[in-house]
Order: C-alpha cells, then sequence, then structure tokens
C-alpha cells in the first residue's frame, strides 16, 4: 500500500470551510484505479492544520493518478477558488511505501 499525505494550514476561523469544501468534494480520485480511501485529518491541536491523506494499492497508481487529466482539472478549479487565501496554499506533500501492517 501507498499513502500519500498533503498537509497544509489555513487561518483556524477558515477550517470549517474548508472542510466544507471537503464534504463536497468532487470524487473523481475515487473512480481512479488503485484507490483505496480518502480521509480529511484535522490536527487536535491545532485546528487550522489540516491533511489530506489518500491511501493507494500502490505506488504507480499515485503516479497514474497525478499526472491524469482528472487531477490537473481538480487542482485548476482549486486556483480560481474565490478566496485567494486559501487558493494560494500549497500543501507539503509526504508520501510512504508501507512496510508493515
Amino acid at each position: 500500500m501507498y499513502v500519500v499525505h498533503s498537509i497544509f494550514e489555513v487561518p483556524p476561523e477558515k477550517a470549517d470551510e474548508v472542510i466544507a469544501i471537503y464534504k463536497n468534494r468532487s470524487g473523481l480520485v475515487d473512480k481512479a484505479p488503485g484507490f483505496i480511501n480518502f480521509s480529511l485529518l484535522q490536527n487536535d491541536r491545532q485546528p487550522g492544520e489540516l491533511t489530506v491523506q489518500i491511501l493507494w494499492e500502490k505506488k504507480q497508481d499515485y503516479l497514474d493518478w497525478v499526472t491524469g487529466e482528472d487531477y490537473k482539472r481538480i487542482h485548476e478549479l482549486e486556483k480560481k477558488y474565490p478566496d485567494k487565501e486559501l487558493a494560494n496554499i500549497v500543501p507539503k506533500v509526504h508520501k510512504y511505501q508501507v512496510v508493515a501492517e
């Protein structure tokens, strides 16, 4: 299994707005080959720190997703978000190969 975390910080007062966006996400990634699960995580101590966690069957599935048209389409929409402060956030991406379960 391959795990990808996209960690980003938003102003704490905007966290609920961002969470609502993710609750209403397109779901395009869910249809990608090798997709296992999507989760949005919120830090208990820092409510403005959010992490998108996506589980993949294997690393190549993730690489295929990030080079595909649906990925590009989703991320182009993010750049057009009306709140420029949120639209300009760049996440820190961490990638992990699961080595034991």
